[in-house]
C-alpha cells in the first residue's frame, strides 16, 4: 500500500509539472522520474519536520488571514524542496506558491479517484 502511495505523489508532482509548465511558461522542469522521486521524499521530508515547527510559528498570521497563509507555507516548502534537490527547478516563491496550489488540487483528484478507502 505504501508503493501505490509514493507512485500517486510521483504522478501528483508530475502532471502538476505538465499542468504549470503549460499554464505558466518557463517555470518548471522536472526532468525524469528519479528527480520526481527524490522531490517526493525531500517534500515529505520536509513537511513532517519544518513545516509543523513553521505552522506554529506562524499561527496568529494564519488564523487571522483564515488559513490562506497556509500556501505561502506550502509554497515556502515546495521552493526548499527545488533548492535542495538538483533537477527540480521553481524560480520564485509566488512560482512555488502557484505549484503547491495545483499540487493541492491534483492531490484531491488523485485521492478521491485513486484512492477508496476500505
Amino acid at each position: 500500500m505504501i508503493h501505490l502511495h509514493i507512485f500517486l505523489r510521483i504522478v501528483a508532482i508530475l502532471v502538476t509539472s505538465y499542468i504549470t509548465k503549460v499554464g505558466v511558461p518557463i517555470s518548471f522542469s522536472v526532468h525524469t522520474l528519479w528527480i520526481a522521486l527524490v522531490s517526493v521524499i525531500v517534500i515529505a521530508i520536509i513537511n513532517h519536520t519544518i513545516k509543523p515547527v513553521l505552522h506554529i510559528i506562524t499561527l496568529p498570521i494564519n488564523a487571522l488571514t483564515l488559513g490562506l497563509f497556509s500556501f505561502v507555507i506550502n509554497g515556502a516548502m515546495i521552493y526548499l524542496a527545488s533548492l535542495i534537490v538538483p533537477g527540480f527547478y521553481i524560480p520564485s516563491l509566488m512560482m512555488a506558491i502557484f505549484f503547491s496550489i495545483v499540487l493541492s488540487a491534483v492531490n484531491f483528484a488523485l485521492h478521491i479517484f485513486g484512492m477508496k478507502r476500505e
